[in-house]
């Protein structure tokens, strides 16, 4: 375990030097951005009437990133996908800095604006700031981070705990698949996120809707762009 952490190291410090990027600047902000997380309810989630999903995929050095809205009746609103170069290394950790530009792009054309979005990435189960949470900073809107493996912290039967608190919950979702980790973005507890991610799971899918609808779209998009 040690000689993997020391060998992921270098691989970040190299990923650094080669495309000349200050990591300790990121983190700096990143730490920064993070007490602008609230994990408080910010609407009535029971009345919200669009929800969102934003997934990226990456083609070589392409990313495409796919936002789509559906009602609580599961209904497809709107769907939009914004592809562009990825101008910055996947760095663990740093995903914002690589996907962010393409999702706000993304999320700027489309008309329906969702009341909430589910986001591939996490939420504050995060060493600094996650995916939802910086795309919730910058857009604004309540964000629930949704991944498929621990980050940081432990795990105490349902909840991820970080630093003695509890920042997601394990969800199984379909059976004989691997579980969901939750975590609030911002704007939205996590109490919320949870019954949101239950409310939209359509069976027999894994994920709720808006996500499993922006992972196809994306996924439709790459294809028919790259073929």
């Amino acid at each position: 375990m040690e000689k993997q952490k020391e060998e992921k190291k270098h691989s970040i410090e190299e990923l650094a030097e080669k495309y000349n990027i200050d990591i300790n600047k990121l983190e700096k902000e990143q730490e920064k951005l993070a007490k602008q997380i609230s994990i408080k309810d910010s609407i009535d989630f029971s009345k919200i009437v669009k929800i969102g999903g934003i997934s990226n995929v990456f083609f070589q050095n392409n990313i495409i990133s796919a936002v789509v809205v559906i009602n609580p009746d599961f209904e497809l609103v709107e769907q939009k996908y914004f592809s562009d170069k990825a101008r910055f290394p996947y760095i663990p950790g740093f995903r914002a800095y690589r996907e962010l530009p393409a999702m706000v792009s993304c999320f700027n054309e489309i008309e329906e604006k969702p009341e909430v979005v589910f986001i591939s990435g996490h939420g504050i189960s995060h060493q600094r700031l996650g995916l939802a949470s910086h795309f919730s900073l910058v857009a604004g809107i309540p964000a629930i981070g949704i991944a498929d493996s621990l980050l940081v912290g432990e795990i105490e039967g349902e909840n991820i705990v970080k630093n003695g608190k509890i920042v997601g919950k394990i969800i199984k979702t379909k059976e004989g698949s691997r579980p969901l980790y939750i975590s609030p973005g911002n704007l939205i507890s996590l109490d919320s996120a949870v019954k949101l991610v239950k409310k939209f799971i359509k069976e027999p899918y894994k994920l709720p809707e808006p996500l499993r609808l922006s992972h196809k779209y994306s996924r439709e998009v790459m294809k028919e762009l790259f073929k």
